[in-house]
């Protein structure tokens, strides 16, 4: 196994898109108010820039905002200036053209002053803030320290001895051990700063040695487990200066991404409880609940979208989402309608439609041990990908098997193009319907669900594998993932009732 050893300073997390001149979205200039006293009031001198705009930003998660802009004048001088208080955590400044110049610490007071000179952004000084010395202490000390450290990360690459990279690797831990004592002492020494509440959600949990049983194994599951129970220690919640900064949202994906089992049910106690405990500042929980929803609410594995119907009945439908706009309410109400439908295990709604003949066929009266539906539009590129695909993996395997394929054609107004396709292609072994356009505005007329809300068909192909009884046994995966699924049910089969 190849050793990494991180450096994990916040001068690296801060500073390497300035580093590599990413470019920073703005609109044109934000208008600052002017400043009352429970509002901001930051100058700025920033050599040799003069007589244009400068920008200031925040992190959200991985977004950046633009959250003001100050004039400089003739000699570089402006003020960044409002009457309301900026949340507190990591806000940077912004070149004329767009680019992230360094950061700064955005305390309680927002009463301080910013001097820099472009050719030199290292020596960026705050004078006013204790938050801010501290961060300028810790920066400087790192700025000695990351160069070094990244040359033995490279020399460690290149090693082509033992005995040289054990060197390197023993010189690369005095060096981390020196950075984490420095980080240690500040959040010993300035336990209420932003920097040690910063340090602490950055740190990542130590593994001690492994005990070793009576039998003289040693637990194997061990690191695992300590690294879950200690991923958090430390990490306030309630502090909302955490969403404004670039560390916080990727260490919480690589929790969720290594620490929590991708099952609907591990996820959900994880998430339920990260939002109980932020409720009490309403930008983290807000921050939370909108990652989560976004994360879950098309989710990349099959089942858990049921974390996003939890989300629904215990925080959308209970009205706690005021700050959604209309059309944002709207998708969410509509997308967990949609998906309480059809949750694996629960039987599939009726599909009674007429086929290329007009003839009337019902969904439950194809009798099969297997059934796989596959809504799909004749105009739709990926359909024409995927259908032969299905086809072609029905012939080979699946028909042998007993499964029995219905094909849904979405677009009721291109029924020549779909009789077409499945001429040229020789579909000819599936059960092809489509829904009337008169019985689509009857069901609109009564209000009653369509089998788009019934299946969750908002895009196309849409594939859905059910069992004997039609209860739902397979969706959102490839066709592959499908053939997967219906192997190990052959395998194990349900027990009969």
């Amino acid at each position: 196994m190849r050793l990494v050893i991180p450096i994990i300073g916040l001068l690296l997390a801060l500073h390497s898109e300035a580093q590599t001149k990413t470019p920073v979205k703005t609109s044109k200039p934000v208008s600052a108010t002017t400043a009352g006293s429970n509002g901001y009031n930051i100058p700025i001198t920033l050599t040799p820039l003069k007589n244009t705009y400068v920008y200031l930003g925040s992190y959200f998660g991985k977004y950046k905002n633009m959250a003001d802009s100050a004039w400089l004048n003739d000699k570089g001088q402006g003020v960044f200036k409002g009457n309301k208080k900026f949340p507190k955590g990591i806000y940077f400044v912004v070149s004329p053209n767009k680019y992230l110049l360094f950061e700064v610490l955005m305390d309680d007071k927002q009463n301080f002053s910013i001097k820099a000179d472009t050719a030199a952004l290292q020596n960026a000084t705050v004078t006013g803030s204790e938050d801010n010395t501290l961060f300028q202490d810790y920066t400087r000390f790192l700025a000695q320290k990351a160069p070094k450290l990244n040359q033995l990360q490279q020399q460690l690459a290149a090693a082509t001895t033992a005995s040289d990279s054990a060197t390197i690797r023993e010189a690369l831990v005095r060096g981390n051990k020196e950075l984490q004592d420095y980080r240690e002492n500040i959040m010993e020494q300035q336990p209420n700063s932003m920097l040690a509440s910063f340090f602490y959600t950055m740190k990542r949990p130590e593994v001690p040695a492994i005990p070793v049983a009576a039998n003289g194994k040693a637990d194997s599951s061990y690191p695992y487990r300590f690294v879950k129970a200690n991923w958090w220690e430390g990490v306030d919640f309630s502090n909302e200066a955490l969403v404004r900064t670039p560390f916080f949202e990727p260490k919480l994906e690589e929790y969720y991404k290594y620490y929590v089992h991708p099952e609907a049910d591990s996820i959900i106690p994880e998430v339920n409880y990260m939002l109980l405990v932020s409720r009490e500042n309403r930008e983290m929980f807000k921050y939370l609940l909108g990652k989560f929803t976004d994360k879950y609410i098309n989710p990349e594995y099959m089942g858990q979208e049921k974390v996003f119907l939890f989300l629904f009945d215990k925080y959308f439908s209970k009205g706690d989402t005021t700050w959604l706009s209309q059309s944002q309410r709207k998708y969410i109400f509509d997308r967990a309608y949609s998906l309480m439908a059809n949750q694996l295990g629960e039987v599939a709604a009726e599909l009674n439609m007429l086929d290329t003949a007009g003839k009337n066929v019902s969904l439950y009266n194809i009798k099969a041990p297997y059934t796989f539906i596959t809504f799909w539009d004749p105009h739709c590129g990926h359909c024409k990908e995927t259908v032969p695909r299905v086809d072609s993996i029905y012939r080979a395997k699946w028909k042998a098997l007993g499964v029995k394929i219905v094909g849904v054609n979405v677009d009721e107004g291109a029924n020549d193009s779909w009789k077409k396709f499945i001429k040229d292609h020789k579909l000819n072994d599936w059960a092809h319907i489509y829904q009337p356009k008169s019985v689509k505005e009857d069901e609109a007329k009564r209000g009653v669900a369509n089998f788009r809300q019934l299946y969750d068909v908002y895009k196309t192909p849409t594939l859905y594998l059910l069992d004997s009884e039609k209860r739902i046994i397979g969706k959102m995966l490839s066709i592959e993932q499908f053939d997967e699924v219906l192997q190990a049910k052959l395998k194990n089969p349900a027990p009969k009732k």
